[in-house]
């Protein structure tokens, strides 16, 4: 038998112009509706943008300032509290050395009180260093927590505004009435909410502090170690 091989022609359908444009209006129309673009074709909403874009990178360029003077300080504390040590330490030798003198013992054990004074005299002065640097770095660290809100609350209104464009209420910051007595409740609610936590108070001045207070510990420790030293 014989069997005839047929040829196959298989026609593609040509593409429909119609159907084309008609995604292309959808994607155009999308384009023209997202937020982005409808900030760009709104000028005022353009320039709040700018603006918060602008005030972003103030509060960045003023949070690193304050994270390295904050920086700085601790460091500080660290150098004083090592030379405190160290001063403690030298004078410990040297008043070892001097006691093992056996000539004029019983004068030296007389005057114990002229290096024990002059111990405590620097210990205090180390100490109130140290002080000022431990006061100013907490005083940094409220400034740099306050930024940091501040720049976290300023990034959502950036991002609100990115997200509603043209739909973004220009004078929804505006401080009205309404709102400086809602701004008013929630300060008489942080002042009751802050009165709860008052028992609190000592043990944070503690911890905050607690470098400080274990240097004059010690400086008060060192006093009559001098004389022990000196008298033994």
């Amino acid at each position: 038998m014989e069997s005839d091989q047929g040829n196959h022609v298989v026609v593609i359908p040509s593409p429909d112009k119609s159907l084309s444009s008609v995604d292309h209006q959808k994607s155009q129309s999308l384009v023209d509706h997202h937020p982005l673009a409808e900030i760009s074709s709104s000028p005022g909403h353009l320039l709040l943008l700018k603006l918060l874009h602008r005030e972003e990178e103030g509060h960045g360029r003023q949070t690193a300032k304050l994270e390295n003077h904050a920086t700085s300080l601790r460091r500080d504390a660290f150098s004083l509290s090592c030379l405190f040590l160290a001063f403690h330490f030298l004078s410990v030798i040297l008043l070892f050395s001097s006691s093992v003198d056996p000539l004029h013992g019983k004068h030296k054990c007389q005057m114990w009180w002229v290096p024990s004074s002059v111990s405590v005299v620097t210990s205090l002065i180390l100490v109130l260093c140290v002080q000022l640097r431990v006061i100013g770095y907490w005083r940094v660290e409220r400034a740099l927590g306050k930024e940091r809100t501040d720049g976290r609350a300023l990034l959502r209104r950036i991002l609100e505004l990115r997200m509603k464009g043209s739909s973004y209420d220009l004078w929804k910051d505006t401080a009205g009435p309404s709102t400086g007595s809602a701004i008013a409740g929630t300060v008489k609610r942080l002042k009751s909410s802050s009165v709860e936590v008052k028992w609190m108070a000592p043990f944070k001045w503690c911890s905050r502090n607690f470098v400080t207070i274990c240097l004059l510990c010690f400086s008060g420790l060192m006093f009559p170690v001098s004389k022990f030293i000196v008298c033994s």
